[in-house]
C-alpha cells in the first residue's frame, strides 16, 4: 500500500511550470549575511537563547529563496529583499499561532513603522528595528510611491494573517473559495512582487500597476503558489493544527473526502489556473510604449513560481515535522 506522504511526494511532483528558472548569483553571499551579521548578529536578541531555532533558521536558507525570485538584482539591491525575507520567516512564526488580538496591534505598529510615522523603539514590537532598517535601505533604491505600493500589499498580508486566526480560534473551516482569497493575501507574495521596481529599475505607470489583467496575474501567481504550498506543508498543518486554512485541509473538510482526493483536486484548480496564467501572458493587451516593460514584468512574476518549486523541494522547513521551529519555541523565545 503507498502511503499518504508518498502520494503527497508524487502529487507535488506534478506541479510543474513552462517558465525559465534563473538564480541570483550572490545567494551564498546573502545568505553568509543573513545567517552571521542577522540571525547571529543584529537579531540575536530574538532567539538568544535558543540556538536550535536560529539553526533552523539559517537552513530555511531566506537568501537562496530570494534569490531565485530576484534572479538578476545586483548585491547592493537583494540586500533589502533578503532582510524581508527573512522578516516572513520570523513574522510568520511569532503570530500565526498568536491570538487576533495581538496580531491586529502588531498589524498596526508595523505599518506604522514601514511609513515612517513611528519609531522602531516606540513600536515595542519585536521586529520593528528589522522593518525601519528595511525602510531605510529600501528608499536608497525606490521612490515613496514605490514603498507605499509595497506597504499595501504588506497590508493585505496581515488582513489575510488575520482571518487565518479567525478561523482557528472559532476552529471553523472557510469554504473552498474563502480560503483561497484568505491564502492569496496571508502568503505574502504580493510584497515581493511590489518589490521588482528594485530588479527592473523601471516603474510603471499606476494606471497599468492597477490594470486588471496586471492584478490578475499577480492574483494567479499568488493562488498558484498557495496551491503548491499546501500540499507540501499538509503535515505541518496538522501536527500544527492549523488545518482550518490548509486549502487541502479545507477541500478534504468541504468535499468530504480522503486527503489524498483533496490534494489531486487542489491540483486539478492549480493546473486551472497555471492555464489562465499562460493564455493572459501570451495575449496581453497593448500596452503601448510599456508594453516591452509589461512583458518583462509579467517574465520575472512567472520565474517566483518555478524558483519557489525549486528552492522550497528541498528545504526540511517544508518537508518534514522537524525543520520549522514549534510554536511553544518561539513563545517561549520571545516572552
Amino acid at each position: 500500500m503507498i502511503s499518504m506522504n508518498t502520494g503527497i511526494a508524487t502529487t507535488l511532483a506534478r506541479f510543474r511550470y513552462p517558465f525559465p528558472m534563473l538564480k541570483n548569483p550572490f545567494a551564498e553571499q546573502l545568505q553568509d549575511i543573513t545567517d552571521n551579521h542577522w540571525i547571529d548578529g543584529e537579531y540575536l536578541y530574538l532567539y538568544k537563547d535558543d540556538p536550535d531555532i536560529r539553526y533552523k533558521y539559517k537552513k530555511t536558507k531566506t537568501a537562496h529563496i530570494a534569490s531565485q525570485w530576484f534572479p538578476t538584482v545586483s548585491l547592493d539591491r537583494l540586500k533589502p529583499i533578503c532582510r524581508f525575507m527573512l522578516w516572513t520567516l520570523y513574522n510568520d512564526d511569532m503570530y500565526e499561532e498568536g491570538l487576533l488580538s495581538e496580531v491586529k496591534v502588531v498589524h498596526e505598529k508595523s505599518i506604522s513603522v514601514l511609513r515612517g510615522e513611528l519609531a522602531a523603539e516606540e513600536a515595542g514590537i519585536p521586529l520593528a528595528s528589522l522593518l525601519a532598517c528595511l525602510r531605510s535601505e529600501l528608499l536608497q533604491f525606490i521612490p515613496i510611491e514605490s514603498l507605499h505600493r509595497f506597504i499595501a500589499a504588506l497590508n493585505k498580508y496581515f488582513t489575510g494573517l488575520e482571518q487565518e486566526l479567525t478561523y482557528k480560534e472559532k476552529k471553523t473551516f472557510p469554504t473552498i473559495e474563502e480560503c483561497i482569497a484568505i491564502r492569496e493575501d496571508s502568503l505574502c507574495l504580493f510584497p515581493f512582487l511590489e518589490l521588482m521596481d528594485l530588479e527592473t529599475k523601471l516603474l510603471l505607470p499606476a494606471n497599468i500597476y492597477n490594470h486588471p489583467v496586471i492584478q490578475r496575474l499577480k492574483a494567479l501567481a499568488s493562488r498558484m503558489m498557495v496551491y503548491y504550498n499546501e500540499v507540501q506543508s499538509v503535515r505541518k498543518d496538522e501536527a500544527t493544527g492549523s488545518i482550518y486554512y490548509n486549502l487541502v485541509k479545507v477541500i478534504q473538510y468541504n468535499r468530504n473526502i480522503s486527503l489524498e482526493e483533496a490534494c489531486l483536486e487542489d491540483l486539478r484548480i492549480h493546473n486551472e489556473d497555471l492555464q489562465e496564467f499562460i493564455h493572459l501572458q501570451m495575449s496581453l493587451p497593448d500596452f503601448g510604449d510599456w508594453h516591452d516593460a509589461v512583458v518583462n514584468r509579467i517574465h520575472y512574476i512567472s520565474m517566483t513560481l518555478s524558483g519557489w518549486k525549486n528552492v522550497s523541494a528541498k528545504m526540511d522547513r517544508y518537508n518534514t515535522l522537524e525543520g520549522f521551529p514549534s510554536a511553544q519555541a518561539i513563545t517561549k523565545a520571545n516572552n
